[in-house]
Order: C-alpha cells, then structure tokens, then sequence
C-alpha cells in the first residue's frame, strides 16, 4: 500500500497569481481535508462566503479574522480552529502576510 507523505509546511511562498492556494490532502465524496494558503486575501466587501458542507479549520501559523452574518467576530492565531455549519455565511476579514496564512481544513456533510 501507498502511504503518500507530506509535510503542511512545505511550499508555502505567497500565490504569485494574487489568489489563495488550496491542495487537497485526502479525501472522499463524503469529506475531504485540504490545505489552505493565505497571504493578505480577504472576502471582498459586501460578499459573503455560504458552503454546502461544514467546515472545521485550525490556522496552523499566520493570523487571521472571520466575522459572521450574525454580529460575531473571531480573530485567530495559531492553533487557533473553529467549526462552520454549511450555510453558515461569513467572510475573511484579514489574512497575514508574513507569515502567510496556513489553514487546514476539514469539509464534511
């Protein structure tokens, strides 16, 4: 059996396309995990971001702010994590740069 390996630290230099990187790791049509790299990307104003599976993340390293539709705001460090009901709508604040944002996320139904 294959066993990929990998390491969540590897290859993290900032998108030079402006966008965030994502890689999925592992996974199913039933839930997958997949990194998630930032550097200064946030939800645009007046946009909100609406899943249809929940979402558990933990920022492993940068900082981080969420706000939610409902008034709460969350701003993260490392080790930080937060659970995201699907249809929960919420947007990304702010995203540090150096370092950049690594995120791991957990998407299931």
């Amino acid at each position: 059996m294959n066993h990929p390996k990998g390491n969540i630290f590897d290859n993290v230099a900032p998108s030079k396309s402006g966008f965030e990187a994502f890689e999925k790791l592992a996974g199913t049509t039933a839930a997958h995990v997949e990194r998630i790299i930032s550097n200064g990307q946030k939800t645009p104003e007046g946009k909100w971001l609406q899943q249809e599976r929940n979402e558990w993340v933990v920022l492993i390293d940068g900082n981080a702010g969420l706000s939610f539709d409902d008034g709460e705001k969350l701003d993260l460090k490392p080790g930080d994590y937060v659970f995201i009901p699907k249809d929960t709508k919420h947007r990304v604040d702010y995203t540090s740069e150096d370092p950049p944002c690594i995120w791991l996320a957990f998407h299931f139904n």
